[in-house]
């Protein structure tokens, strides 16, 4: 029963996975493809519930909404790097290796004041600094196609509940 609701339902989280991964690429936020890749969604529809549920790598919700830094920058959610505490837990300045590999897929090299090209540790720790300032820009990758499909849900959502319901009346009137 309910296969309507069921169909309704993952044609939604189809459209917000299919919309979100879509928007990193795009937006130019898929150096790794991790975050990417990992954009799923499931859908689960019983006699008298359902569940619909979004996963992604956990630093995507940064990336969605964005970190403030401690001189500047937005976050849509409230995440902030603090000099003490970090994001929500998360201690200080994120680590300068985390970005090793990001730096290296975006080809990105710096010069000292004197010209000089810096060492990947010198270029991964001014990373680490500026986003630690600065912060993480929003993109709304996820959030945007979300609230986008999500205007169009009830009334798709309702229609098709409404056809299960008429399909199971017809079904038990029968026997």
């Amino acid at each position: 029963m309910l296969k309507n609701t069921q169909k309704e339902l993952e044609r939604f989280a189809r459209n917000v996975v299919s919309k979100s991964k879509s928007n990193l690429t795009r937006k130019n936020r898929n150096a790794s493809r991790k975050l990417h890749d990992s954009v799923s969604s499931f859908v689960k529809v019983m006699p008298n519930s359902f569940s619909l549920s979004f996963f992604m790598e956990e630093y995507g919700m940064f990336i969605d909404q964005g970190v403030k830094g401690v001189k500047g920058g937005v976050s849509l959610d409230n995440f902030s790097y603090k000099s003490k505490g970090g994001i929500r837990g998360l201690k200080g300045m994120p680590p300068p290796k985390a970005f090793d590999k990001w730096n290296i897929r975006r080809g990105r090299s710096d010069r000292d004041e004197k010209g000089r090209f810096l060492s990947r540790k010198q270029l991964n720790f001014k990373t680490a600094v500026g986003v630690f300032y600065y912060g993480i820009k929003p993109s709304m990758f996820f959030t945007s196609p979300f609230a986008a499909a999500f205007k169009n849900l009830p009334e798709d959502l309702i229609e098709a509940f409404g056809l299960d319901v008429e399909e199971f009346i017809k079904f038990t009137t029968k026997e």
